[in-house]
């Protein structure tokens, strides 16, 4: 299905695990740019590397330097986004939008890791009620002088696009409901 969905035109994949991307990316034959999308531990940080082109979901300065590490020790920088929780939920993810200005200036100090945006999943809602959280994100790019913003996806994508998102996360639109548990 991926290589189907590259071969009309997609050009970059997403994934949630580094251990589905390992079997995905050795079965794809066509090539993309592969975005990590999913919460990444440290102790996956090496592997990680290998498989992804962008980290997506970098929300701390110790997994910036694992990073780094691992970049360096490849002599590869790594494309980041900064993940931030703009909807303050405890169940999810993200730096605070109040401790990211602290965070991107740490992460800008690492030579093998290059901020390029920010990442957000807004709290589950109609998709008009995710607008306010996109509006901030994008307040907080543009106040770091940030190009990337990844927000919304398959049921909120639009107001994502209208909010300003540059990279939307639309898999269940194109490949449909997962259909394998995730693996830890």
């Amino acid at each position: 299905m991926i290589d189907a969905a590259i071969a009309a035109g997609v050009t970059d994949i997403g994934e949630n695990y580094v251990q589905e991307a390992s079997t995905k990316r050795a079965d794809v034959k066509h090539i993309a740019r592969w975005h990590m999308i999913g919460h990444l531990q440290r102790n996956k940080a090496a592997r990680a590397l290998e498989l992804f082109d962008d980290i997506q979901t970098v929300d701390n300065a110790a997994l910036g330097e694992a990073l780094n590490r691992h970049g360096a020790m490849r002599h590869r920088p790594i494309s980041i986004l900064i993940e931030v929780n703009v909807g303050g939920e405890q169940s999810k993810r993200g730096t605070a939008p109040g401790t990211l200005t602290e965070l991107l200036a740490g992460l800008r100090t690492l030579p093998h890791v290059r901020v390029d945006g920010l990442m957000t999943i807004p709290p589950p809602g109609a998709p008009e009620a995710t607008r306010p959280f996109f509006r901030r994100l994008r307040e907080l790019r543009d106040q770091h002088g940030l190009a990337e913003l990844s927000m919304g996806m398959t049921d909120d994508f639009e107001v994502a696009i209208e909010e300003g998102a540059t990279m939307i996360r639309v898999g269940r639109a194109i490949f449909g409901e997962r259909t394998r548990p995730p693996r830890a």
